[in-house]
């Protein structure tokens, strides 16, 4: 507590003179940076979606309710290929992952200067890439199509699996390891009696975990293409981001229209959202920079 003088006075302050204009200088800055980012964000936001997004959210509302209940028929085969996407995935996720946490672990390890390292790198690698992004790059190699999102469920399971495996391993029970190999036990039969025994709890949560993760993801890599339910999700009125990304970088940069792109700037996306989703909604959007 600072104590300052007041006409003889002890007057008691909570903090002293300095650091308090230095904590409203913190928050003069904080302000600034807000209202900078909200600016930001507003010159880059396309009004027109955001005024119409009550229409769209009502015109959603009114052809949910009731169900179509004779539509469940056509689900059912994007659901069992959604099934075997997440399911398939994580097995192949699993399979790949066991020898690369044993790999990670430095109990395990075969050497920590070269082959953890690498190990480590695949764990990163993997976790770092979304499935999402997995099934759009796996989609421009092998071509739309459940082979695609399975892979792109398996690349990113191996990450997830193998972080959470070999952490398990490394916090194991050190001295039944010893007590086998003081049998005179081999390396393969010190990890199958000592190591298996102790990670095989672990090894069944995560690999439950990680499939009921993958079935929530597999339901959207539809959306690029990647087989599932999401294919029948963007037939009936989903459309994939990247079009509209798409869309944007087709139509170029130039303000005026031209030749090449008769619909220069922003404008050119409602009309790829119309032809995506198949209904005449999005005409009377216009240009954002008009609205």
């Amino acid at each position: 507590m600072a104590i300052a003088l007041r006409h003889g006075t002890k007057v008691w302050h909570r903090r002293e003179r300095g650091a308090q204009f230095a904590i409203w200088l913190a928050w003069l800055a904080a302000a600034a940076i807000f209202i900078y980012c909200w600016q930001l964000i507003s010159d880059k936001t396309i009004w027109a979606f955001v005024t119409d997004a009550p229409a769209q959210a009502a015109d959603l509302a009114v052809r949910m309710v009731p169900p179509d209940w004779g539509f469940i028929a056509k689900l059912r085969q994007p659901l069992w290929d959604t099934i075997n996407i997440a399911t398939l995935g994580t097995v192949i996720g699993i399979l790949v992952a066991v020898p690369v946490a044993y790999c990670a672990a430095r109990n395990t390890t075969p050497s920590g200067a070269l082959v953890r390292p690498v190990a480590l790198f695949i764990i990163v690698s993997s976790r770092s890439i979304n499935s999402l992004i997995w099934a759009l790059m796996l989609v421009t190699i092998l071509g739309p199509g459940v082979l695609a999102g399975i892979l792109a469920i398996g690349l990113r399971s191996i990450g997830f699996c193998a972080k959470l495996l070999y952490e398990a391993i490394e916090e194991i029970d050190e001295s039944q390891v010893e007590a086998i190999r003081a049998t005179g036990a081999s390396g393969a039969q010190v990890t199958a009696y000592g190591i298996v025994p102790q990670v095989l709890p672990a090894f069944a949560g995560i690999s439950v975990f990680r499939w009921d993760i993958n079935i929530r993801e597999s339901t959207v890599l539809g959306l690029v293409g990647a087989g599932g339910i999401g294919i029948a999700a963007a037939k009936n009125g989903v459309v994939p981001a990247q079009l509209l990304i798409h869309a944007r970088v087709e139509a170029g940069a130039a303000e005026e229209p031209t030749d090449a792109h008769p619909m220069a700037g922003d404008a050119l996306i409602p009309r790829v959202v119309s032809a995506v989703v198949g209904v005449e909604r999005c005409g009377h959007l216009g240009s954002p920079s008009s609205g």
